[in-house]
């Protein structure tokens, strides 16, 4: 037997002889897992994933909390005072997006037990109840509308450009809300998105007067990953270049993917 087998064997024997948490410490750690996934997934820099983690493991009592996250996983590990430890691994790229709405009242949840510790069952409530709800869809549908109608004028459209703007805002919004959860690719789905949207603009250019490339500016801007883009460029300045670069190169192609959508569209119609 060479040194290395001696030296894992030793390894895997200081891991079997190490006390393992208790069911209710497994259970507490799957629900930190909950929250730091649906951070993740929700658009959260992993600066705060971790340290969120890290103070509802000290609120829980650990007496140490090993946190490690990156786009796509995340892994815990929660060591108690009484020496038993808890390790959980957990995938995150189940659908990637940036949902303010729901990471405030996540941030929430967690400043409050911190302050309080929830019990199992009352923090897996709390969880559930944020994962199933949504921000109003009225709101967002009127934002998306404000927004493009707004740039399309803004770029040096007129009013019916940003009108036009506005209501192709509404089809994409509908894109966004009932295809977007059935199509967990995003490089896809903007592809997609984006095209749709071209053509329509691109017919409706045939039928009005108005400057087809205004009002797909101001329709482009809804699905450009600018927030993405800038959490890449902060996550990499602040240390975390394994993330940074996901991020970047994701939305890189995330971009890529939106302009070839409109340019195929403006090809075919114009």
């Amino acid at each position: 037997m060479g040194m290395a087998d001696i030296d894992r064997h030793s390894g895997m024997e200081k891991l079997r002889d190490m006390p393992q948490g208790s069911p209710e410490d497994v259970k507490m750690l799957g629900l930190f897992m909950d929250v730091g996934a649906m951070m993740i997934r929700n658009g959260s820099e992993v600066k705060r994933v971790e340290d969120t983690l890290r103070r509802m493991g000290a609120a829980y009592g650990a007496e140490r909390m090993d946190v490690f996250a990156i786009t796509s996983t995340l892994v815990c590990t929660m060591n108690m005072p009484d020496g038993s430890v808890c390790s959980m691994t957990r995938g995150t790229r189940d659908g990637t997006k940036t949902d303010f709405w729901k990471l405030e009242r996540i941030n929430a949840l967690s400043r409050e037990y911190c302050r309080q510790p929830l019990a199992t069952e009352g923090l897996k409530e709390r969880i559930e109840e944020i994962e199933q709800a949504s921000a109003p869809r009225f709101r967002v549908c009127v934002g998306s509308v404000l927004a493009a109608g707004a740039l399309a004028v803004f770029f040096g459209g007129t009013i019916l450009d940003g009108a036009m703007a506005a209501a192709f805002a509404v089809g994409i919004w509908l894109m966004q809300m009932y295809f977007a959860p059935i199509c967990t690719n995003n490089i896809l789905f903007n592809f997609l998105c984006s095209f749709v949207t071209g053509v329509l603009i691109g017919l409706a250019g045939r039928v009005f007067p108005i400057h087809e490339d205004k009002v797909m500016i101001g329709d482009i801007m809804l699905l450009i990953p600018g927030l993405a883009l800038t959490n890449a460029v902060k996550d990499m300045f602040v240390g975390d270049t394994i993330t940074g670069s996901l991020r970047l190169v994701e939305s890189l192609l995330w971009a890529a993917a939106i302009a070839c959508g409109f340019a195929l569209a403006v090809f075919i119609t114009i």
